[in-house]
């Protein structure tokens, strides 16, 4: 059974339906494509979720970018989008700080509502489910991409110019 995360409270208490899986208790994966693995997912189907900070003297909610995990966030695609000059990512230690998360197990269900602003790449339109980071390493959740897009207030926008798959 894997640990009861807030992420997972949160869905129960929002009556919304999905499936945890533990699959690398010692969180010692290094990356999403290998999470994927790990899950016995599709790559295209597990989604990373990355901070981002906007380049503006206005003080702006920091961002969290879910983009497939075989693709490479587009930091230029991302700041037109956004209608941004800039984009940067976060370093480890200002995403860590920021979420209060560890790398590799952030996850935009499981940070203080409001804190982000969450934006889903377009390529998830193309699915039903995605898999996410439970909001602990090595823990992931299969829910519906709607369910998603409605617990987190995910805005879709198109981060990623080129997908490996």
């Amino acid at each position: 059974m894997p640990v009861k995360t807030n992420a997972a409270r949160m869905l129960e208490a929002r009556g919304i339906a999905y499936r945890a899986t533990v699959y690398d208790p010692s969180g010692a994966f290094h990356s999403a494509d290998e999470a994927a693995e790990l899950l016995g997912a599709p790559a295209e189907a597990v989604y990373k979720t990355l901070v981002v900070l906007r380049e503006t003297i206005r003080r702006e909610r920091p961002l969290l970018v879910l983009v497939p995990s075989r693709a490479q966030l587009d930091l230029k695609l991302l700041a037109r989008g956004l209608g941004e000059k800039k984009v940067r990512m976060a370093t480890q230690r200002e995403a860590e700080a920021l979420t209060g998360l560890q790398v590799g197990g952030i996850s935009a269900l499981a940070v203080r509502q409001g804190a982000f602003d969450v934006y889903l790449d377009e390529s998830a339109r193309a699915r039903e489910t995605i898999h996410v980071s439970a909001g602990v390493r090595g823990v992931d959740f299969e829910l519906r991409v709607a369910d998603l897009v409605a617990v987190t207030g995910a805005r879709w926008l198109r981060a990623v110019s080129d997908y490996a798959w």
